[in-house]
């Protein structure tokens, strides 16, 4: 694996009105994001990873079966085919967030790792699912009326450029599981999302980093751009970045634009800043043992 890796991170706005059928939503945003992961592989970038159940408008602001419709099995769904066919082509590994269909009635928030042979190494699956409500229209992200928890676990992938590990959205909050990803190899963590002002902006630039620091790994975080009718529910602020195990900021898109944002991860800086900051040598998991016991 090379030592430099440029790093490609997708956001978008959704371009079509939420009353609309889901087959129009997928079409549309499937198409779109074909060009963008087109112009990242242009520009360079060797891994690219879409946001958050990018084929559509995030539909958790409202609780309709409607949505249910744009699930697909992984990976023997149509997108997730015609994505391992894109990665193989281009030569770029793939991060492809999608709503799964896994048994009648048995949804999942997920993603699928794809190398640059096209080749499917497997899929994360989201673990902590928020139900909240967002501004005074009684939207929101209603997010356990569409998703079960994850039950994979958390993988990390060995593709032809990095060792690479998935986080969605939400999951961001809880640092155990970033943990766990650092503790099962990875070099980076992709965190594709859907969140909007007024509720976690003020933690965007926050929390990730810490991840960054604490695990001496790189974060790639990602977030979608615009408003999305007909909820409004909030502004979706983009800034799209990579920030490396020092938790500086390498690159970071801008706040309300379509935006292929390419930036560089140095695995040299990594074994750098773990020779320097011995967090895993000095771990005490043998005194941790309250964090999995139930509260009263």
């Amino acid at each position: 694996m090379p030592n430099k890796v440029k790093i490609g991170l997708i956001q978008a706005s959704n371009d079509v009105h939420g009353d609309e059928p889901v087959s129009v939503h997928k079409e549309k945003a499937i198409e779109k994001h074909l060009r963008l992961v087109r112009d990242a592989a242009a520009r360079g970038g060797q891994i690219i990873c879409l946001q958050e159940i990018f084929y559509g408008p995030y539909f958790c602001a409202e609780q309709n079966t409607k949505w249910y419709e744009s699930a697909e099995e992984v990976p023997n769904g149509p997108t997730i085919q015609l994505f391992q066919e894109t990665a193989k082509e281009l030569g770029t590994v793939l991060i492809v967030p999608v709503y799964e269909k896994a048994g009648i009635g048995v949804y999942y928030n997920t993603a699928a790792v794809i190398d640059a042979d096209g080749t499917f190494l497997g899929k994360y699956r989201k673990q902590h699912i928020p139900h909240v409500g967002v501004g005074k229209e009684g939207h929101g992200f209603w997010e356990k009326y569409y998703f079960k928890p994850g039950n994979l676990g958390y993988p990390v992938f060995k593709t032809a450029f990095a060792k690479i590990g998935v986080y969605i959205c939400y999951d961001r909050h809880f640092p155990e599981g970033a943990r766990l990803l650092g503790l099962n190899g990875a070099e980076i963590v992709f965190n594709p999302s859907a969140t909007v002002a007024g509720l976690s902006e003020y933690l965007w630039r926050l929390e990730q980093p810490a991840h960054a620091v604490a695990n001496g790994y790189y974060v790639a975080a990602i977030n979608r751009v615009g408003y999305e009718a007909p909820w409004n529910m909030g502004e979706f602020y983009g800034q799209s970045y990579l920030v490396d195990p020092r938790g500086q900021f390498v690159v970071m898109g801008s706040r309300d634009q379509d935006e292929v944002v390419i930036g560089e991860m140095d695995k040299n800086l990594i074994h750098e800043v773990r020779d320097l900051w011995q967090f895993y040598r000095d771990r005490r998991p043998e005194t941790y043992g309250d964090m999995v016991e139930l509260l009263p």
